[in-house]
């Protein structure tokens, strides 16, 4: 058997940033729409909840523990957003330049991607693509402040929640995460294609497509 070794040349790795946010709102029927681009995304805090043991007793002892079911939540923050948020932020446009608040909030999806980085590549080592399904955004606060001498930008956040969407062979998820170092280069351009748009505009794929464009 071969003796543990820590902290080898090249497998010293870590994960920072976000970059590339999209925005893929639901349709009616439960399709999403063309994604459009998150400008200005500044952090995404995913923040798992649930799977909490329940422990049940009998013969004076401590018998079994029930797990409860874990759901996934997030926070987002952006120094703006793109129009098309607006219906998942209960807003609406009844005319051109003019918006009401307090609407129905419309589910939608999320994209993005965090820098995956080594002791030997440095940030180019590769990067995650996270995808998140069913999302709803919750009110938030929006403080608006003097300029003054030291100006800054506001920064919008929203709590989300989610429903999650089936998976062949596994329990439901809302959301999947894609390593680049861990597939194929070919697949990796297959769903960056439809993630991002190229020949068709930008979609997001299930996670029965995901899988299906890795086996493929």
């Amino acid at each position: 058997m071969a003796k543990l070794v820590w902290d080898q040349v090249g497998e010293r790795t870590y994960e920072t940033g976000v970059q590339k946010g999209v925005l893929y709102p639901m349709q009616e029927g439960g399709a999403y729409s063309a994604g459009v681009a998150w400008n200005g995304l500044t952090a995404v805090t995913e923040s798992p909840s649930g799977a909490e043991a329940s422990a049940i007793y009998a013969d004076d002892i401590k018998y079994l523990s029930l797990m409860s079911a874990e759901e996934f939540g997030a926070t987002i923050e952006a120094y703006t957003y793109p129009d098309e948020f607006g219906v998942c932020d209960g807003s609406e446009e009844p005319k051109p330049g003019v918006t009401i608040g307090q609407q129905s909030r419309k589910t939608f999806g999320l994209c993005y991607r965090t820098t995956l980085g080594n002791d030997t590549l440095g940030a180019s080592y590769g990067y995650k693509l996270h995808l998140i399904y069913g999302a709803m955004a919750s009110p938030s606060e929006k403080g608006y402040k003097t300029i003054n001498d030291s100006p800054e930008a506001i920064t919008f956040s929203w709590g989300v929640t989610t429903t999650p969407v089936s998976v062949t062979g596994f329990k439901p998820t809302a959301t999947l995460i894609i390593d680049s170092t861990k597939i194929t280069p070919t697949a990796l351009t297959a769903i960056e294609a439809l993630l991002y748009g190229d020949t068709v505009d930008a979609s997001l794929p299930l996670p029965d497509a995901i899988m299906a464009l890795i086996t493929a």
